[in-house]
């Protein structure tokens, strides 16, 4: 039970600190920040990947593994189409 208190506590911490982040960022720099935020979106959907595809994990872990492969290729093809959609905007026509 402490470990639970203790991941929540860190997940809202990180929360938290994510937002002000972001928030701070001026948008000159969201083009190349957008890039690298989807370099790490897809390092979050190779673990995904691994935490679907499990056959020694309850069937619990595998739905949630499912559901963070949608989630995080929905946020990688987002983030590569409204980075190309801004790096289109600096184009000469």
């Amino acid at each position: 039970m402490e470990i639970l208190i203790l991941l929540l506590a860190l997940f809202i911490l990180s929360l938290f600190l994510g937002v002000e982040l972001i928030t701070k960022v001026p948008p000159t720099l969201h083009t190349p920040l957008m890039s690298g935020t989807n370099a790490i979106s897809g390092i979050t959907l190779v673990g995904a990947l691994l935490a679907a595809g499990s056959d020694t994990s309850p069937m619990l872990v595998n739905i949630f593994g499912f559901i963070a492969v949608t989630l995080a290729t929905l946020n990688v093809v987002g983030g590569y189409l409204v980075t190309n959609r801004m790096l289109s905007m600096f184009r000469r026509k």
